[in-house]
């Protein structure tokens, strides 16, 4: 028996040992890393049904693991990686990003036994505010970002200038953007009063929503996001504080539509 598998058979190895790929692997290359021994001498391990998945008795070395499976040999667990899905109610002054040098970040805001692994799932400029996602499953937030996911998220902004039907039927139809050449899709603004709306929109070009009032002669004074799809920012949580997500939540942001 290779010095590895002597090693996890004595217990010397410990689970704690074992740290699960950020991305998809082959079972073999994985258990090679943590049993520290070659993949030659694990074909008999796998072979004598000795490794499961998930569950399930796995003989196939080339069967891709991802971050979140369960892989047990004898019995033992070696792996596992929970899934985390948070929503921070993003104050202004923060930076969009998992560190920065010189300004404290939305990680900085969280919980820091619970910091680990995770990224964002989506952004907001420096002086914007309101809901943020944060995740260590990469699948559920590039699904968030895919154009043909069509996800709506919903800001009140405020600006400098009266509100008009014209900034409405403007935003309707979407604007053409010279330095990117491309025409925004379709967003939807509902005036709240003269100098504050709501608006919904698919994209998030940048600067984007500041850009479209821009055309008009307007300047974004706020930007306040309060959802994205399916999740709404919890009204309990104030600038800075932060929750899991519900099973509901997590599953429920691709199926909202605007509201008025």
């Amino acid at each position: 028996m290779a010095i590895g598998l002597e090693r996890f058979a004595s217990g010397e190895l410990h689970d704690y040992d074992c740290v699960m790929p950020s991305r998809y692997h082959r079972l073999d290359r994985f258990l090679s890393q943590q049993l520290q021994t070659s993949r030659s001498d694990l074909r008999p391990v796998l072979a004598a049904g000795r490794v499961s998945v998930n569950g399930e008795v796995v003989r196939d070395r080339q069967l891709r693991i991802g971050p979140f499976d369960r892989v047990e040999c004898d019995g033992r667990l070696l792996a596992q990686q929970t899934r985390h899905y948070w929503m921070l109610n993003k104050p202004a002054g923060v930076v969009s990003a998992t560190r920065d040098e010189q300004h404290m970040t939305v990680m900085d805001l969280l919980p820091e036994d619970q910091r680990q692994g995770l990224h964002l799932a989506g952004r907001l400029d420096f002086n914007s505010t309101g809901l943020m996602l944060l995740t260590n499953d990469g699948v559920w937030s590039r699904r968030l970002s895919l154009p043909e996911t069509g996800l709506w998220k919903h800001y009140r902004v405020r600006v400098d200038k009266a509100l008009s039907e014209a900034d409405v039927a403007a935003f309707a139809r979407g604007m053409w953007f010279d330095f990117e050449k491309i025409h925004t899709q379709p967003a939807r603004l509902v005036i709240r009063s003269a100098f504050e709306a709501d608006v919904w929109l698919h994209e998030g070009k940048y600067h984007q929503i500041k850009r479209m009032f821009g055309r008009s002669g307007k300047t974004v004074t706020a930007l306040h996001r309060l959802a994205v799809g399916g999740i709404q920012l919890d009204a309990t949580l104030a600038p800075g504080e932060s929750r899991a997500l519900t099973k509901a939540e997590q599953h429920g942001v691709f199926d909202a539509v605007p509201e008025a």
